[in-house]
């Protein structure tokens, strides 16, 4: 990222870093992809800017469900030290700082990942008693909200609505339960009409100086979402999808143990991971990724 913000970086996730301006702050999303818990040494190119675009999407798409905190992704309105760099252009979202809440908002509208291990040995799913005879990548008979925390290192843990509503209170712990459904609910009808089926998502929300609840990070994009194209479901399997399992699947292949450092990606595994990315993108907001790479300086 530029020397000129090297003095106001605040935080490094395994995908986006962060820089402080006051009441602001600059997300950007960079090209890297994890897996296991490890990020990677091969970046997908474009993948930071697919992110940003397509959240950008989705909080102009839902803001009359929910405030979010979304202030532009176009460099001309950025603080001055991070205009006239073209590395930032297209990745790059100015937003409100919020004070975060510690809890991931998941909603599984599909019994997948480590819900079906849930039912297969519990036959529930956090909590949540499920009919039996359920098969993998069933649509559930409801959207089920599994929040967990946010582990600072290895993986977050689920947790129930007791141990929600001590982290952030009873009356906090609905209104992000009840939000967390009516956005999954809205984007997945949505999604359906375009191909493309959200299994599952993870939302992250904040409070503002007001007090009130605002969605913030990034929201409906492959890196906090199980897309699968509606054309190969099928239950009593896990789905092709567009996120980056594509790149598990071929981990899998491999004698690594999961550890760092992460292999390489094969440039055919990059291509393939990038089309993904960037078919998810182009379906659900039915403009080529050009435009938005054109409109936001990213592209020719």
């Amino acid at each position: 990222m530029p020397d000129t913000l090297s003095h106001l970086h605040e935080a490094s996730g395994k995908v986006r870093e962060l820089y402080g301006f006051g009441d602001r702050l600059l997300l950007v999303a960079s090209d890297r992809i994890s897996a296991f818990d490890v990020v990677l040494p091969t970046p997908i190119p474009d993948k930071g800017r697919v992110l940003t675009g397509l959240s950008r999407f989705w909080f102009e798409r839902t803001r009359g469900l929910v405030r979010n905190h979304m202030l532009s992704v176009n460099v001309a309105d950025f603080p001055e030290e991070a205009q006239g760099n073209p590395e930032l252009a297209g990745r790059t979202m100015l937003a409100r700082r919020l004070r975060m809440l510690p809890i991931e908002c998941v909603v599984r509208g599909y019994l997948v990942g480590s819900g079906w291990k849930d039912y297969r040995a519990t036959g529930s799913v956090c909590g949540h008693a499920l009919p039996s005879g359920l098969r993998e990548a069933d649509k559930l008979p409801q959207p089920l909200f599994t929040p967990s925390t946010k582990a600072t290192e290895g993986h977050d843990a689920n947790i129930d609505r007791a141990a929600g509503i001590e982290l952030v209170g009873e009356e906090r712990f609905d209104e992000i339960e009840r939000l967390s459904i009516e956005l999954y609910r809205t984007a997945a009808d949505y999604a359906l009409e375009r191909g493309i089926i959200i299994a599952d998502t993870k939302f992250e929300f904040g409070v503002d100086d007001q007090d009130r609840i605002v969605i913030g990070d990034e929201v409906l994009t492959p890196d906090s979402s199980r897309f699968w194209p509606v054309d190969e479901y099928a239950p009593g399997g896990s789905p092709p999808s567009y996120d980056k399992q594509y790149v598990r699947d071929w981990l899998e292949t491999l004698d690594w143990d999961k550890t760092p450092p992460g292999p390489e990606i094969p440039a055919d595994v990059v291509a393939g991971t990038r089309r993904r990315y960037v078919e998810a993108y182009e379906r659900l907001t039915g403009e080529p990724i050009q435009v938005y790479l054109t409109e936001t300086g990213s592209g020719s």
